[in-house]
């Protein structure tokens, strides 16, 4: 049996470490619940690194993600094929319609000289319709008609002389009526000479002349479905704005069915900031509000802003913290925030924090009682 001085004497350190686990429980506890209200954006707001602002002048903070004057575009081409150039680099600054880069599509130039041609052809076969004869046909036919006339003056002249032997008896009646239908044939014929005369100066029927006019419509309907299939192939800048990324280079092919652009572009000459109030803060939120922009790493007061216009249709959050506790089943609405000057740290799709301030809201504003 152990002497009860021993067992007086081992008691203390088994109470030391009691002592020293629970004060370890403490320390985690508080050092748990601290982190978890350092990662809470509402609380970061209220003591942001470097500055001491107070609780009451931030409305409402949102995790919110810079952009250009416009929305990010991605950029494709209308049709597909090998990407035969990329005349840009990541962050050239282009113009509206400059040429970003080129499909190759060799046959469309063979097709158009093609439909060029079929073109002229039937304009000049629409030329020829509307001219009629030409200027040696009509001569012959005239110069026939004057051969017929004088057939015909000639066999007359020679029927009045047959008239003339047979009324004193001299000529048969038999030699008489061979000269009387040789006087109707020639007449019948400077009758159809006539007739090849009109035919050859008259002009184009109607429907000719449609027919003409048709067929030079549908090929120059030809030309400009293959001018614009070649278009399609020649990507152009729709805005003037920088490029952000190249999704793709020359070399690679590209697919109208696949959905993946060439290249995202977007108007960084202004950059603004696209906010995410949750739907528990709406009311909390107006146009012309000031707002301060601050990154998860930034020392000071922030950059300064104010609303420019409040969503009118609430949404799925899209911008993510990274924070396993962040709530993402609820609904947001988007407010647009225009900067008032530029800051080097802001780039487009920088993740930030929109710290809303509290400031004397529109009387438009504000929750109008149903009666």
């Amino acid at each position: 049996m152990m002497p009860v001085a021993v067992a007086a004497r081992r008691r203390p350190p088994i109470a030391r470490r009691q002592r020293a686990l629970v004060v370890l429980a403490t320390v985690l506890v508080v050092g748990g619940a601290w982190g978890c209200r350092a990662a809470d954006p509402r609380v970061q707001a209220e003591t942001p690194s470097g500055e001491e602002r107070p609780e009451a002048d931030v409305a409402v903070a949102a995790t919110a993600r810079v952009e250009g004057a416009t929305e990010t575009i991605e950029v494709g081409a209308g049709v597909d094929g090998v990407i035969a150039e990329l005349r840009v680099r990541e962050g050239d600054v282009v113009h509206r319609g400059e040429v970003l880069a080129v499909i190759d599509r060799r046959e469309l130039h063979a097709e158009l000289s093609l439909a060029a041609a079929a073109a002229d052809a039937a304009r000049q076969a629409r030329t020829r319709v509307l001219r009629g004869s030409r200027t040696e046909e009509r001569e012959q036919a005239e110069a026939e008609v004057a051969a017929a006339e004088a057939v015909v003056r000639q066999t007359e002249a020679q029927y009045r002389r047959t008239a003339e032997l047979f009324a004193e008896g001299i000529l048969a009646p038999a030699e008489r009526d061979e000269v009387r239908r040789n006087l109707e044939v020639s007449k019948a014929q400077l009758q159809a000479a006539r007739k090849r005369t009109e035919l050859i100066k008259a002009p184009p029927l109607p429907e000719d002349v449609a027919k003409a006019d048709a067929d030079v419509r549908s090929a120059e309907e030809r030309i400009r479905l293959v001018q614009q299939t070649l278009d399609k192939s020649v990507v152009r800048a729709p805005i003037d704005g920088t490029v952000l990324r190249t999704m793709l280079r020359a070399g690679e092919t590209f697919s109208v069915m696949v959905p993946r652009a060439i290249l995202s572009l977007a108007d960084t000459s202004r950059l603004r900031v696209r906010a995410e109030v949750d739907e528990r803060d709406v009311g909390q939120v107006y146009a012309g509000q000031p707002v301060l922009v601050r990154g998860d790493v930034w020392h000071g007061r922030g950059v300064p802003g104010r609303v420019g216009r409040v969503g009118a249709q609430m949404g799925r959050k899209s911008v993510r913290t990274g924070d396993p506790a962040e709530k993402g089943d609820r609904d947001v609405l988007e407010v647009l925030v225009d900067l008032e000057h530029e800051d080097p740290r802001l780039v487009v799709g920088l993740r930030v924090t929109a710290l809303f301030l509290k400031g004397t809201m529109p009387a438009s504003n504000h929750p109008v009682p149903v009666r």
